[in-house]
């Protein structure tokens, strides 16, 4: 049994042996016999399923492709909004006007008689008190005129002596009748009018006089020389002309500078902030970083209607000289403002025939238009009284393609689109 079953393995391995060498040979024989059309045709089909599958691909690309422009399409359709909200306004605004500081008092001395400079004693910025002589003028004429003046009021003088003695004379021949009633009476006259040739000769010697006193220039009171427009030898004419100067009429300048006026022009707008106890900042460029108080004092109680503004005038306390008149200043009012308004930005805001008017987003996402009132036009900025709430959504700068009850789309704004009223004030 041993040996038959090693004879029937060495058989299989013999056999299988035999197989492997001639397999090949098979299969090559098998491949002669098919033919060249078999082959072909199934290089066709793989040729042919490679194209299906490809443009099944394609198709299937082309299908997402047309599905997200469809889902884009209908998202675009509607339209897509930037909303804001409407903002409590500030409870103060600061106003900057512009304003020219003038002197307390400020006195163009001009001249009153003619003549040639003899001296001027003061300068520009000369510290003076009232009465300080600032210059002299030297006047012959009118010393001639002063002296012809006296000598004929001692004329006038003499004559009326002579008339009243002989006046007298005549009175005393009264009671001898050697001289008639018309003659008394005429040396009673010609004493009178005698008289009167003298008290004119006084007074043409008095006007002389009170002229001979401009000839001394003096402060009229405590000051600082803003200007002095004379040099010795300049002749001077009473209508205050100078001789290598004819434009300049006046002589010298002074004014008083402990308290300084500030005057202003106001809108109408704020004309009702204008009363006792409002006080002003101002910065004036030769000090940037110092800040002086200004008090009101008074205002024109009417409006230039060119600008529609007021004149406005305040004092500015000056002790210590620093402030200078004729300087200008930038002048900070704050205005308080009403509790009940709110601001929205001015580009949020649609006028129509209605007026005007903000688009609002309803909680179903539509657009209605609610008419407002505005209060003031600001920076960037409208105040409005009436028409809109805090918790609107207001839609910031809308098409003008919207339409009541459109469906619109919110979107986000880009961090700095929107503006801010707080940051403008």
């Amino acid at each position: 049994m041993q040996r038959f079953s090693s004879c029937r393995a060495s058989t299989r391995s013999s056999t299988s042996e035999r197989l492997k060498r001639t397999r090949p040979s098979m299969t090559t024989d098998l491949l002669r016999y098919v033919s060249p059309d078999f082959q072909e045709k199934r290089t066709r089909y793989a040729v042919a399923l490679a194209m299906v599958v490809l443009l099944g691909l394609v198709f299937y690309a082309r299908q997402r492709e047309a599905d997200a422009i469809r889902e884009e399409t209908l998202a675009n359709a509607v339209p897509t909004v930037s909303i804001t909200t409407a903002k409590p306004g500030a409870p103060t605004e600061t106003i900057t006007l512009p304003g020219n500081v003038e002197a307390w008092f400020q006195a163009p001395i001009y001249g009153q008689v003619s003549g040639y400079v003899k001296m001027w004693y003061k300068d520009y910025g000369a510290q003076v008190k009232k009465g300080d002589v600032l210059a002299e003028i030297n006047t012959p004429a009118l010393d001639a005129q002063y002296s012809q003046a006296k000598a004929a009021l001692e004329a006038e003088r003499a004559k009326y002596n002579l008339s009243v003695v002989t006046a007298e004379r005549w009175t005393a021949l009264r009671k001898s009748h050697a001289v008639s009633e018309q003659e008394i009476s005429v040396q009673e006259a010609n004493m009178k009018a005698e008289k009167a040739q003298l008290e004119a000769a006084e007074h043409n010697v008095n006007n002389f006089a009170a002229q001979l006193q401009f000839k001394t220039i003096v402060a009229p009171y405590d000051g600082v020389v803003t200007a002095r427009n004379i040099n010795v030898g300049d002749y001077i004419n009473k209508d205050g002309n100078i001789s290598d100067k004819s434009a300049v009429t006046n002589l010298f300048s002074v004014a008083d500078i402990h308290q300084l006026r500030l005057f202003i022009s106001v809108p109408e707008a704020f004309a009702h902030i204008l009363k006792p106890g409002l006080t002003a900042d101002i910065t004036v460029p030769q000090f940037p970083n110092r800040h002086f108080t200004a008090k009101f004092l008074t205002v024109a109680n009417g409006f230039d209607p060119t600008t529609r503004t007021a004149v406005t005038e305040f004092t500015i306390d000056n002790d210590d000289r620093i402030l200078w008149p004729g300087s200008y200043a930038a002048v900070r009012l704050t205005v308080p403002l009403e509790e009940n308004t709110l601001t929205i930005p001015s580009s949020a805001l649609v006028f129509q025939e209605k007026g005007a008017q903000v688009a609002v987003v309803t909680s179903e996402s539509r657009i209605h238009f609610n008419p407002v009132h505005i209060n003031r036009i600001l920076d960037g900025v409208m105040e409005i009284n009436s028409g809109v709430s805090r918790s609107d959504r207001i839609v910031n700068n809308p098409s003008a393609a919207l339409l009541e009850g459109d469906q619109v789309r919110i979107v986000t704004s880009a961090p700095g689109y929107e503006i801010d009223p707080a940051d403008l004030n």
